[in-house]
């Protein structure tokens, strides 16, 4: 079975020089890798709009008219989760440290040979496969964290309104939850919305009885 890097991906391919995108192209397709071919940043935009749940790897020419591949590489950070690899013709340190601060999982210095940019590829593809898992477990664990605190407080309501122990109010929760087939937290988060309700209308109330 072939690993998620070794695997038929598809590259958004994103340089102003019509032969070597071509050249570059022909490279990743003889690899066994499908392509997205771009001479424009507003180009790769409107191809990402139309595929960007598909492309596994963007890779840009640093240097371009217009909006340039750095200027590319912030918006696919903040908007997306594509992982990016930079074409330069500059090899000086300056390019190399304003990619690694762009975010980028590769750099490959102009011009380029097949065997080389193969290489930088795969690897690119395996480390923005690793960044792709650690997001989504990131955010997995950020909702899950969320959902804990809200099922905490809401069982320390239910002990405090009906003088209960902490086990038997978690068991009450857990099988109303159940009975309803929702999420735990779910029904966490209904119950501190009724508290919230409750406690409001309380002070409504001891506010009209001050003022008679």
């Amino acid at each position: 079975m072939e690993s998620p890097a070794t695997a038929r991906r598809l590259v958004l391919v994103v340089d102003d020089d019509a032969l070597l995108r071509e050249y570059l192209g022909e490279v990743l397709r003889h690899a066994g890798h499908d392509t997205i071919e771009a001479g424009t940043s507003a180009q790769a935009l409107r191809a990402i709009e139309e595929r960007g749940r598909d492309v596994a790897l963007a890779m840009l020419d640093i240097s371009m008219p217009g909006m340039s591949g750095l200027d590319l590489a912030r918006l696919l950070r903040e908007e997306t989760e594509i992982p990016f690899m930079f074409l330069s013709a500059n090899d000086d340190a300056a390019s190399a440290r304003a990619a690694a601060e762009a975010g980028a999982v590769g750099y490959v210095v102009k011009p380029v040979d097949a065997p080389r940019l193969l290489a930088a590829l795969e690897a690119a593809l395996a480390r923005g496969d690793d960044i792709r898992r650690l997001r989504r477990s990131e955010t997995s664990l950020s909702s899950a964290l969320a959902a804990g605190r809200e099922t905490s407080i809401a069982v320390g309501v239910l002990m405090a309104r009906f003088r209960i122990d902490r086990q038997l109010a978690f068991d009450v929760l857990r099988d109303q939850a159940r009975s309803q087939r929702r999420k735990l937290g779910e029904v966490a988060e209904q119950i501190l919305a009724a508290e919230e309700t409750m406690n409001a209308l309380h002070g409504a109330i001891v506010e009209r009885l001050r003022n008679k």
